[in-house]
């Protein structure tokens, strides 16, 4: 054994002592460092020929990196929608690593036997019929990915095209309709070879971002031969709109398509007495997407699929390989998801289910939402700002308050509120107009953070 390793494995308990005191040292100041940075593209190093070991690579990072990294974990990073990482979550995720376990199935491993665990819990948490297959995969694009591949398959057997062994190719109409579909959707159209010029936009409601049923309906009257996939939205990023799933979930007594609903962040409504209700219709869909480490605040990257249709997720994602088994024998999570390797990324996720709970959960939703309810409140009496869409759950979506704002205009104020350092926003563009967006979704933010952000908001000079 190269004696490096050698020695790092006889301090293996210095080194992991170290690492907690660097972890430890982020912690204690985390209150106080800027949640957003810009940093300039650095020099590359060369390869190191002979290494320099554990500890005084930690050390390296420490006094030259780890001041770079952005603190999109603290209470005040409002950008994109952005978690932190419970407690409970950053044990599990460390044990991840410790464990280093290969969660694609075999009874050699609990592993994915907790994954299995895990999934159960979170149909319970959002609702699901317990029909319903899951699996962790690494994000709400993968997610999306895997649900429309799935659906693509639906839709080749409904002529006798089996899609995974003959190619999309041998397809010959196929539409995906929604009326604010997420970038990842389009992405994952893009990869899967749909494209996205076969995405048909719907209208929405008046002043919404939620489809308008009456206008989906005439669609799919009028294409009724036309096999379609509807992408339905349970909370849209820019302001957490939701379509109405119940109607649409009806429309599929009347008309034969696929609904697959993104729920990437806006699922967890479910966990909220006050919003529950948004999800209603959730278990009309063949498929669904839901994202832990947005608004369950675990560590990168954790998201949830599930289906239906469990055997049509069999035929794409079945590996062939001989010493992998039978998969009609085994539940086996490479036969039914894009990677044949994963990470155990459902510990953090059961982690902090046991750790906090369901109710522990409803109350870092409940409390963002009313830390989102202040900000807009605030915005909407401010002479500076104003609100581009109400606030309708975690999402503050608003804009300068003169007109023609720009996207120079945003850039150039969004740029000095993250050299204040006290809040971080991001850009967004809605209903024709160039805004900003504050995502609330971090377990920690409470009615401090948003004085702070009200007070930069205040100061900071357009």
């Amino acid at each position: 054994m190269n004696s490096i390793l050698q020695t790092d494995k006889s301090n293996i308990r210095r080194i992991l002592e170290k690492t907690q005191a660097v972890a430890n040292n982020y912690f204690s100041k985390q209150d106080a460092l800027a949640p957003g940075k810009f940093i300039p593209n650095i020099d590359f190093t060369d390869l190191p020929q002979k290494g320099i070991g554990a500890e005084a690579t930690l050390t390296y990072f420490e006094n030259n990196l780890a001041d770079k990294i952005t603190n999109s974990g603290g209470s005040r990073y409002f950008g994109f929608v952005t978690g932190g990482s419970t407690p409970a979550a950053v044990a599990g995720d460390w044990l991840v690593s410790t464990y280093d376990q290969n969660a694609c199935g075999s009874n050699d491993s609990i592993a994915p036997q907790l994954e299995r665990q895990t999934i159960h819990f979170f149909k319970q948490l959002f609702g699901l019929d317990q029909e319903y297959f899951g699996s962790f995969v690494t994000g709400a694009t993968i997610s999306n990915m895997l649900s429309l591949a799935i659906a693509r398959q639906w839709v080749g057997e409904q002529t006798g095209i089996n899609v995974s062994e003959e190619g999309q190719s041998a397809l010959s109409s196929l539409k995906i309709v929604s009326a604010t579909p997420h970038s990842s959707i389009l992405k994952s159209l893009s990869m899967l070879g749909i494209g996205r010029k076969s995405v048909v936009k719907i209208d929405t409601l008046p002043d919404r971002e939620a489809i308008d049923i009456a206008k989906l309906e005439s669609f799919l009257k009028e294409n009724a031969g036309t096999f379609v996939i509807v992408v339905a939205n349970a909370g849209t990023v820019n302001t957490v709109d939701f379509d109405d799933l119940e109607a649409i979930g009806k429309l599929k007594t009347k008309y034969k398509f696929w609904l697959h609903v993104d729920a990437a962040f806006g699922g967890f409504a479910a966990l909220s007495e006050k919003f529950k209700h948004l999800m209603n219709g959730i278990n009309y869909a063949d498929s669904i997407c839901i994202d832990a480490h947005k608004w369950l605040n675990v560590p990168y990257d954790a998201a949830m699929q599930f289906t239906r249709h469990k055997n049509l997720q069999l035929k794409v994602f079945q590996n062939s390989a001989a010493y992998l088994g039978d998969p009609n024998q085994s539940p086996d999570f490479f036969h039914y998801t894009p990677e044949n390797s994963r990470r155990w990324r459902a510990l953090p996720s059961w982690f902090t289910i046991m750790a906090y709970g369901k109710e522990g959960h409803q109350e870092i939703v409940e409390r963002n939402c009313e830390m989102a309810k202040r900000l807009g409140e605030w915005i909407n009496s401010s002479a500076k700002f104003k609100l581009l869409a109400p606030v309708r759950m975690n999402v503050v979506c608003f804009t300068l308050n003169h007109p023609s704002v720009s996207a120079e205009d945003i850039k150039n104020f969004l740029a000095k509120v993250r050299e204040d350092g006290r809040v971080f926003f991001t850009p967004t563009f809605y209903k024709g107009v160039n805004g900003i967006r504050a995502a609330i979704s971090n377990w920690q933010t409470e009615d401090r953070d948003i004085d702070i952000a009200i007070q930069a908001l205040t100061e900071i000079r357009l």
